[in-house]
């Protein structure tokens, strides 16, 4: 909603305030200011110029030299190519270093050899149009006729200098949607008295009965219908009040009866619409639903295929307007109206939202009653468009209102209980205090009985009227304090983890993703799943958006893919990324699928490869305090290399696999290059986490060091090696570390050599070599027995 400032004051005087102090305040109190802007803010060094004297260029057929008064002691000279301008007229005048609405920078110069000191302006360049000033040609200099004078800043002479304040205005608020609705809230917020005007309208003589008739079909749909008749109409102008307001309100003026409708939906904020009573075919209104197979051409000269759910206002052969959306082309006003309809008129919200959503034509009518207007609004609002008329000499009021009540308005009656809302707020605020809010804010107060007013629907509980005794004492001078009864919040032990797991995939460099958990089936075949992999039954969406997000995920690699073949094709040369993100698993005899959290890894680049990502997994499960865990190579799983790819378990239970990504899912994606993936269980990762830390004091005994080179099957795993090591040594074996993997020419076909280097240490005395020995022939034992030797 924009409000224009110089409407306000017509109903609350604030002074002079800033339009900061102005927009903090409206915004603490509720009405959230989004900005506010100055017309003309931009147009620097304009004035209206008088122009002296106007002489032909002496090397042009089509330019004319002008001296022009603009107050500023010598007369300026400019060059134009205009022929409407004339000695003794009033023209905008762009001086030498001025700037326009458009941006545009005006200089002096030279045009045909003769000095041109700036440049007279026509509507366009002022971003004006013929509808606000209906006297100024088009193709051409504007001539000001109004009441100015030379050197008078342009943006003060012509009444373009209103500041307009634009309010975010919520939903239930759709009384804001108003200047008087906004205006209410300014005057309690700066405790200013406000003025509000009950329209008087004097009338003609005459019967609304003799020519005009209503019925209301639908009354559910139609709460409430009023409607005038104006006789004698005079179509032309709004007066530059009317257009001022209008413009600086986003609205563009078009002649006085429909600028009246629009002035007063912005005013009051209902929405009017005026007919030209000739288009009325047998002179009665009815409300109606369309008929099946109906059509109406709207006033924008579409022709709108209706459905028998929408609304319409119709006469006695055929629909004339969308009810709440738009007029019909043959309801408009026009040059040769002489009588004219005024509807104003209540309608379902969610009818009216419904309606313009399916006819794609959502308009400033709709949009305010689609939040759900007040039928009590109906009447003053087209008593304030028949005072308008009169104001203005635009016509005759026919004497008399049709007016068909459906609403079954009864106001909402609340008690105030200023303990409890002291008690809820955590104030301390008097009652007398609490009821002089409500007053202004147009409650009715009797005693302690609270009358909603009935443009405040959204007022229904007593939690909603402390909300408003709150929003104008000040949400800042409500004390901070700890609600009762209620426990700290802190965090579960899960989110710990998942906290640590992020943290420790940030800290070794990896970027966090999130992907949307709906996907195409078509993902399943990217990453070679078998046909008959009972993964790809998925949760299916009744309503998908479209083929690529109509199941639920039961695999996230191909998330991850996606985002890495995003990365890859816009040139990303080395990429590690990371998800937390479910997979839904249905479950037979369920509902609902099973939400399996995974973490998901992605990378590729140069200084990627299958141990760059292992080492980030051991990297985690070491932060998470896992150990003893089984990486067993895995070659049947199609997703990935045959050769490149490993399975992580503890205690027989998976909870993770890694791998390089087979080149043919590359080739799907569209990447070029060796990716590295996999990913782990979040819930078995939770159940093996062991965040508990066992500290030792520093060594104080030497410890005891053996290299050991062994030559075994290639086949044969380190991390199986590794373990037998382990077992073997006993307690003395500090560490075991593997520094070295060869296989060459040096080793037999389907042999590797591999060696290790042995720390072992005893915490109470230095050892000694037979017990160093003795552990090293334990350990060449074990060695033996996985098909081990001592290499040569």
């Amino acid at each position: 909603m924009n409000l224009s400032m110089r409407w306000l004051k017509d109903y609350v005087d604030i002074g002079n305030v800033s339009m900061r102090d102005f927009s903090e305040a409206m915004s603490m109190s509720g009405s959230k200011v989004e900005g506010w802007e100055t017309e003309f803010e931009g147009v620097k060094n304009v004035v209206v110029g008088k122009i002296l004297s106007v002489e032909p260029h002496p090397d042009s057929d089509h330019l004319v030299i002008c001296q022009l008064d603009v107050a500023q002691g010598e007369p300026v000279q400019i060059v134009t190519g205009a022929s409407n301008v004339h000695a003794g007229d009033l023209v905008p005048v762009a001086l030498h270093k001025s700037k326009l609405p458009n941006g545009v920078e005006i200089t002096k110069g030279k045009l045909r050899g003769v000095m041109s000191n700036g440049m007279m302006c026509s509507l366009g360049e002022l971003n004006l149009t013929k509808g606000d000033f209906p006297y100024a040609i088009e193709n051409g200099i504007f001539l000001i006729e109004e009441g100015c004078k030379p050197g008078q800043d342009i943006a003060s002479a012509i009444g373009c200098n209103d500041t307009c304040v634009e309010f975010e205005i919520t939903p239930n608020r759709p009384d804001c949607l108003s200047v008087i609705g906004l205006a209410r809230e300014v005057a309690v917020t700066f405790d200013k008295p406000i003025n509000l005007h009950t329209p008087v309208v004097k009338g003609c003589g005459g019967n609304i009965n003799d020519y005009l008739s209503v019925e209301v079909q639908n009354k559910e749909l139609c709460q409430r219908y009023v409607a005038r008749v104006v006789k004698n109409v005079k179509i032309g102008p709004s007066p530059r009040w009317m257009r001022e307001r209008l413009r600086a309100s986003g609205v563009r003026p078009i002649d006085n009866i429909v600028d009246i409708t629009n002035y007063v939906m912005l005013e009051y904020g209902q929405p009017m619409h005026a007919f030209d009573i000739e288009y009325v075919k047998g002179n009665k209104i009815i409300v109606r639903n369309a008929l099946s197979g109906e059509t109406l051409t709207t006033l924008d000269g579409v022709e709108r295929n209706l459905t028998e759910d929408m609304l319409v206002i119709a006469d006695a052969e055929k629909a004339s307007a969308v009810a709440g959306v738009m007029g019909g082309e043959y309801s408009g006003i026009n040059e040769g109206t002489h009588t004219v309809v005024f509807e104003s008129a209540c309608f379902k919200g969610s009818s009216v939202r419904v309606t313009a959503k399916k006819l794609g034509m959502r308009t400033e009518s709709s949009s305010r009653f689609e939040k759900g207007l007040d039928p009590q609004n109906c009447l003053p609002a087209i008593m304030r468009a028949c005072e308008l008329v009169e104001m203005l000499g635009a016509g005759e009021v026919v004497d008399g209102v049709i007016d068909i009540d459906n609403s079954g308005y009864k106001p909402t009656v609340l008690h105030l209980d200023a303990e409890w809302t002291n008690r809820f707020l955590g104030t301390d605020i008097p009652e007398e205090r609490m009821k002089k809010i409500l007053s202004d804010l147009h409650f009715g107060v009797n005693g302690n009985e609270i009358i909603v007013p009935s443009f405040r629907g959204d007022v229904e509980h007593k939690a909603d009227v402390a909300e408003e005794i709150a929003r104008f004492y000040g949400y800042n001078n409500i004390p901070t304090t700890t609600a009762k009864g209620s426990p700290q919040g802190k965090l579960s032990e899960y989110q710990k983890f998942e906290r640590t797991v992020n943290q420790t995939m940030l800290a070794q460099g990896l970027y966090e993703i999130m992907t949307y958990s709906f996907v195409s089936p078509k993902q399943y075949d990217k990453i070679r799943l078998p046909k008959d992999d009972p993964r790809r039954k998925s949760v299916v969406i009744l309503n998908p958006l479209g083929e690529d997000t109509s199941i639920m995920r039961t695999n996230a690699i191909p998330s991850m893919m996606d985002i890495l073949s995003k990365n890859y094709n816009n040139r990303n040369g080395a990429v590690s990324l990371y998800e937390i993100g479910n997979e839904y698993i249905p479950v037979d005899g369920e509902l609902l699928p099973d939400e399996v959290p995974n973490l998901v890894l992605g990378m590729y680049g140069e200084d990627k490869d299958f141990f760059t990502l292992k080492g980030v997994v051991e990297n985690l499960l070491d932060v998470l305090g896992i150990e003893d865990y089984d990486v067993t190579a895995c070659s049947d799983n199609p997703t990935f290399h045959p050769g490149r790819c490993a399975i992580l378990s503890k205690g027989g239970e998976e909870f993770g696999i890694i791998g390089e990504v087979h080149p043919l899912v590359c080739q799907n994606y569209d990447i070029n290059t060796r990716v590295y993936t996999g990913k782990l269980n979040m819930n078995t990762l939770f159940a093996l986490m062991n965040d508990e830390k066992t500290y030792v004091p520093m060594p104080k005994f030497p410890a005891s060091t053996r290299d050991l080179a062994l030559l075994c099957d290639d086949s044969l795993p380190v991390l199986t090696m590794e373990k037998a090591i382990k077992n073997a040594a006993g307690k003395i074996l500090e560490k075991v570390e593997l520094f070295d993997v060869y296989k060459g020419s040096q080793i037999e076909a389907g042999k590797k050599s591999v060696a290790f280097n042995i720390t072992m240490r005893a915490a109470d005395r230095t050892l000694t070599d037979e017990e160093v020995g003795s552990a090293m022939n334990k350990i060449l034992k074990a060695m033996e027995e996985l098909g081990a030797q001592i290499r040569s």
